[in-house]
């Protein structure tokens, strides 16, 4: 080796390759090879330093604030415990809500099915208004 005082060794365990163009973590300070560089490739304890990201609650997907040198795994989980908005109750909710007005039926439609005639919602069954006794305008609905 002719210039042994040139360039350094790459500060993960594992690795130790003498580098010649060596790189240094902006977070930790380290000097690392290239394929080290990265904070997940060296498992970077000052990571949360620079990496800004912003987590989202995986309840009540909210993107949750961090400030800077606070861990987000920490800040998640404060929220979670206190902040939360998530509601169980609201992945239940009834998706079929429009109920018939015809008298005796209990059917609920998930959209609206108003009558043209007189303006009221009604299951599929009886949308058109032969099928509900409508009382709307009396002028014939169809030629047929």
């Amino acid at each position: 080796m002719e210039l042994p005082w040139l360039g350094e060794h790459c500060s993960e365990r594992s690795c130790k390759q003498l580098d010649f163009l060596p790189l240094k973590c902006d977070a930790c300070g380290e000097v690392f090879c290239k394929d080290h560089i990265r904070y997940d490739d060296h498992k970077c304890s000052s990571a949360y330093k620079k990496n800004v990201q912003v987590p989202v609650c995986p309840l009540c997907n909210t993107p949750i604030p961090v400030r800077k040198g606070e861990i987000p795994d920490v800040v998640v989980g404060a929220h979670i415990d206190k902040d939360c908005k998530y509601n169980p109750a609201q992945q239940k909710q009834k998706i079929f809500t429009n109920k018939c007005l015809k008298p005796g039926c209990k059917r609920k439609e998930m959209m609206k099915v108003v009558c043209e005639q007189c303006g009221d919602n009604f299951c599929i069954k009886h949308r058109h208004p032969l099928d509900h006794d409508c009382k709307g305008s009396s002028q014939p609905i169809s030629k047929a």
